[in-house]
């Protein structure tokens, strides 16, 4: 029914951005998800000006507890997607060019349940049943969610994010 209602959602025309969104709004990412995603593109924002950022930025910025965003910045970092600095200058930097991170990536580094794999739904009893719920329910819908989280850049992210900017939010005036 999911597979069905996403699809009738997202018409072929609309760009992987909207199809992101969508998926968002109709999947229970949770707020670790939702953080992460924000946090990378902060960090991603900053990539070409080779600064490390603290943890106190980013939770300044997204207005998020830096106990809670140490979690996550932790995740991504385990997971290759960040590389941190000690010391006073420390901080975090990208571990890759943000055209080079998906969604995918950061959704894996702290969504576990996510990714894994879909239980039998129906009883020993039924297994024809199981299977093509599995099949043309369960296997579709992650089919169709890997393929439009693999089509999202982190570059992408922010460029629609610069799109969405306030007019004159980080103007600076002398």
């Amino acid at each position: 029914m999911f597979a069905i209602l996403l699809k009738g959602l997202l018409p072929k025309a609309c760009s992987n951005t909207y199809k992101f969104a969508m998926l968002l709004y109709y999947m229970r990412i949770s707020a670790k998800g939702r953080y992460a995603l924000a946090v990378m593109v902060q960090m991603a924002e900053r990539w070409g000006f080779g600064e490390n950022i603290a943890v106190a930025n980013i939770s300044k910025n997204l207005g998020i507890s830096k106990i809670y965003l140490e979690q996550i910045f932790s995740q991504l970092k385990k997971n290759g997607l960040l590389n941190s600095v000690k010391g006073t200058q420390g901080g975090y930097q990208l571990a890759r060019r943000p055209k080079l991170i998906t969604a995918t990536d950061i959704l894996y580094a702290v969504e576990n349940s996510l990714f894994e794999e879909t239980k039998g739904s129906a009883s020993d009893k039924a297994p024809e049943v199981d299977k093509s719920i599995r099949l043309l329910v369960f296997d579709e819908l992650n089919k169709k969610i890997k393929e439009t989280l693999d089509g999202i850049t982190l570059e992408a992210l922010c460029d629609e994010a610069e799109k969405h900017k306030v007019d004159g939010k980080d103007m600076f005036y002398i």
